[in-house]
């Protein structure tokens, strides 16, 4: 199914969609999001109303052309150790071979993260028999850099579970720093060759102040929640992520992939619906964010919707930020 591209407008209409990953692969942009069941589900902070069970992969020739639905690319029933809630995905291209990093519950209710490959950037993808070793939490997000270093960085509160793992094993009973303590930073780790595993244990990525202060848990408007992203600009890295209970997104700068990072300011304000979550691309010379709001659902937590904007930067390198219903 296809359907014209508008900004301001969601991609696609017939399903609904949200935490879109975007990457150019075979000269079109490619997106992958997770896919929101028309369902009825009371919201808690477990994340219990976002219950998806599938991904389908979206494409578009260009900026303005139409946004095409591929179809069912990977089902949880066709995943051996995930037992429910495909969240936000993310893919990567290596050899002319496409994987899907996705996260899920294992049976045991916990969070840990997989991948599945495929031989078309559309998929379909087949899952791995097990998880990555050493992944935990949701929200993978894959960045390949020039040298053709993968990285994975990924985490995320509440029913992301992040806080749960400060020990470094599981812990359901596990709670958040205190307000005046440094916030918890994304995981990252430099996948292998093969993109199936990690090269070494997950770090928690630094994120400071222009001072090199950390950013402290109750400092709700700059400090990491959940949905990071990395991207490269002019020999910079930038990590972006989401604020959660302010539902902004921001970003941080900082010379190294794995950090630390200066935090620099908002890249988009709050869009209707309680998550917020992106992926930021360069396609043909421009850059373009992509986001969801529940704005098709007329406001339902787990319904929502990708659109795409133009992101634009200042001389210095900060990004100029989006008011996502401005005009």
């Amino acid at each position: 199914m296809t359907q014209r591209t508008k900004r301001g407008e969601p991609l696609v209409k017939h399903i609904y969609t949200a935490d879109p990953s975007a990457h150019v692969f075979e000269g079109k942009i490619y997106i992958y999001p997770s896919h929101d069941l028309d369902n009825e589900r009371e919201s808690n902070d477990n994340g219990d109303q976002y219950d998806m069970e599938d991904y389908h992969v979206l494409s578009m020739e260009d900026a303005d052309a139409e946004c095409v639905d591929h179809g069912e690319a990977l089902h949880v029933k066709d995943v051996p150790w995930a037992s429910k809630q495909m969240w936000a995905p993310d893919a990567a291209s290596r050899d002319g071979k496409y994987y899907l990093f996705f996260p899920a519950r294992d049976h045991e209710d916990v969070f840990r993260i997989g991948v599945a490959t495929g031989s078309r950037p559309e998929g379909p993808f087949a899952a791995e028999p097990n998880y990555i070793p050493g992944s935990f939490s949701i929200d993978p997000a894959v960045f390949v850099d020039d040298d053709g270093q993968a990285y994975m960085y990924f985490g995320g509160l509440w029913g992301g579970q992040l806080e749960k793992w400060r020990t470094g094993e599981y812990d359901a009973a596990g709670e958040g720093p205190g307000a005046d303590e440094p916030a918890l930073g994304p995981r990252a780790a430099r996948l292998s060759d093969d993109m199936l595993t990690f090269r070494e244990q997950p770090g928690e990525i630094e994120i400071v102040d222009d001072a090199g202060n950390p950013i402290l848990a109750g400092d709700e408007e700059r400090r990491y929640f959940e949905g990071p992203w990395m991207h490269e600009y002019n020999g910079r890295y930038y990590l972006s992520y989401s604020t959660g209970t302010t539902h902004q997104i921001v970003y941080a700068i900082g010379d190294n992939p794995l950090g630390p990072f200066v935090f620099q300011g908002t890249i988009l304000t709050p869009v209707l619906g309680w998550t917020t979550h992106h992926s930021i691309v360069q396609f043909q010379d421009e850059w373009y964010l992509f986001y969801h709001d529940s704005s098709l659902s007329g406001g339902a937590d787990n319904k929502r919707s990708v659109k795409m904007a133009e992101l634009s930067y200042n001389e210095d390198g900060t990004i100029r930020t989006i008011d996502p219903y401005g005009e």
